[in-house]
């Protein structure tokens, strides 16, 4: 992929953070944000990147929402 789409895919997760409400959401946003570029870069693929980096995000988001909550209560 050109780095004109990796952009907009970056473009993209960044806009979805700045919606996004909850650690979930912005994890899984800027996860495949930053795996679309890294994989644009090293030539693993865009898509690729994208994907492993939205469930790695969406993971680590999750976390951060579990032990937010728990440390409020």
């Amino acid at each position: 992929m050109s780095i004109r789409t990796t952009s907009a895919i970056s473009g993209i997760a960044i806009a979805a953070l700045a919606f996004a409400g909850c650690g979930t959401l912005t994890g899984a946003a800027v996860g495949a944000g930053s795996g679309a570029v890294i994989g644009g870069v090293t030539g693993y693929g865009v898509g690729k990147g994208a994907l492993i980096g939205t469930g790695v995000g969406a993971a680590v988001g999750a976390v951060y929402d579990i032990t937010k909550h728990t440390r409020e209560d």
